[in-house]
């Protein structure tokens, strides 16, 4: 962000220091010097001369530069409100991800002490050579820990790697001491970290687009992603190549020049005055020869205008694409959460508990019990999973609309629709 505004600075100067005209220039010449003697007075055409010229330049070209310039500078913000807006989706998702793991290593927790307490059973009723225990299932029982434990070293790696890629982001460095690594008091120590019990609810940014059917077609959303502050940042691009037409046009004016010149002479040889001289004049260049420079100069510029809204229009669609897909995979993942909850973790919860009681009433088989116990544990983790994919699809769909209008411009939003959605090529 700090190099992103230095640049802003930077542009904004040089926008000014484009309206100023250029600097004169002085000449001091000896103009007639005799060579055979070099005598100052020898000769009347002999003079001291000083002078000064001024360029104008052509028509309002610098007007146009500092406009250019300008329009550039302004897509700097909308550019750092972008990049604020996808670093905030990056770190989400790296805490989200961060989340899971903690929380799926606390449920395996969870169940290792059951199936701990599980395995005791078993080693209990083996050793007591009572009801039908065998062998083989305090074997089971042991590899089941031995598996759990694998699956938590499993987890340990990535909740490393990821509060490593946070650390990325948490981690500020003092740029005035940079050279030498100076971390600020805002640092935040990833290692070790302990996030929060509760999974964050992030609210749904123009969630009616999302649910409501009213909504569905393409063309109805392009005005609100025409206001997401990349597409903005594009729009400058194109004001400002514009502008750069304006500015190769005035390559067809005549660049004008001032120059003004005084000389000074000595007396003569017989000791009489002589008049000193004092001269002014024009210069300027005819534009003549323009096809192959000027008019191709134009074409040029023309050219990379029409690049630039095509660059415009691939944004909007790549935006449409991502908003379908997280649309979808929001809606599909409601229905999965939906499932899970109603039916699928009653279900599950209640075919474990049949197999224990069968189990302890030596009417069932162990590796039934087992199997059972981690279809418990799968699904908890298949239903966090889903709860935090729930929130990184909010946050990818709340950057789509970062920019969303206002419910005064929606109230006109149908009547813009066609117009961009001709843009688009939505319409035939």
């Amino acid at each position: 962000m700090t190099g992103s505004r230095h640049q802003q600075q930077a542009t904004e100067a040089a926008s000014i220091a484009a309206n100023t005209l250029p600097d004169p220039k002085v000449s001091i010449s000896m103009a007639g010097l005799p060579t055979n003697g070099f005598d100052l007075n020898q000769e009347g055409m002999t003079q001291l001369k000083v002078g000064v010229s001024q360029m104008l330049p052509r028509g309002d070209s610098l007007a146009f530069k500092s406009q250019q310039l300008q329009l550039q500078s302004e897509s700097y913000p909308l550019q750092r409100l972008d990049r604020q807006a996808k670093v905030a989706v990056t770190v989400g998702g790296l805490w989200l991800d961060a989340y899971r793991v903690q929380q799926s290593i606390a449920l395996i927790e969870k169940n290792r002490a059951l199936f701990a307490q599980l395995a005791d059973v078993v080693e209990a009723s083996y050793s007591s050579t009572l009801g039908k225990t065998r062998q083989q299932d305090l074997v089971r029982a042991q590899l089941e820990l031995t598996r759990l434990e694998d699956r938590l070293n499993k987890l340990a790696q990535q909740q490393n790697k990821y509060h490593g890629m946070l650390s990325q982001w948490l981690t500020v460095v003092n740029s005035t001491e940079l050279e030498n690594y100076a971390l600020t008091r805002n640092s935040i120590n990833t290692y070790n970290m302990r996030l929060t019990q509760q999974l964050p609810q992030l609210a749904l940014r123009n969630s009616d687009l999302v649910y409501d059917e009213r909504w569905q077609q393409a063309q109805s959303l392009v005005p609100y992603l025409a206001q997401h502050p990349a597409v903005l940042a594009v729009d400058k691009k194109i004001d400002a190549s514009k502008t750069g037409i304006k500015l190769a046009q005035q390559k067809y004016k005549p660049e004008w020049g001032l120059n003004a010149s005084y000389g000074y002479r000595a007396d003569d040889a017989m000791g009489r005055s002589r008049a000193d001289l004092f001269s002014v004049g024009i210069t300027f260049d005819l534009p003549l020869f323009t096809e192959n420079k000027q008019d191709q100069e134009v074409r040029s510029v023309t050219a990379k205008t029409e690049a630039i809204k095509t660059e415009k229009h691939i944004l909007l669609r790549q935006l449409l694409g991502s908003y379908a897909s997280a649309k979808g995979r929001l809606l599909k993942l409601k229905k999965r959460q939906a499932l899970y909850k109603n039916r699928l973790l009653p279900q599950i919860h209640d075919q474990a508990l049949a197999s224990l009681t069968a189990y302890t009433n030596d009417d069932g088989d162990f590796a039934e019990v087992v199997r059972a116990r981690i279809a418990v544990l799968n699904a908890e983790i298949d239903e966090l999973t889903l709860n935090v994919d729930e929130q990184k699809i909010h946050l990818e769909l709340n950057y789509l609309f970062i920019g969303a209008m206002n419910a005064d411009m929606t109230k006109n939003i149908k009547g813009r629709s066609r117009h961009y959605a001709a843009m688009l090529g939505e319409i035939e």
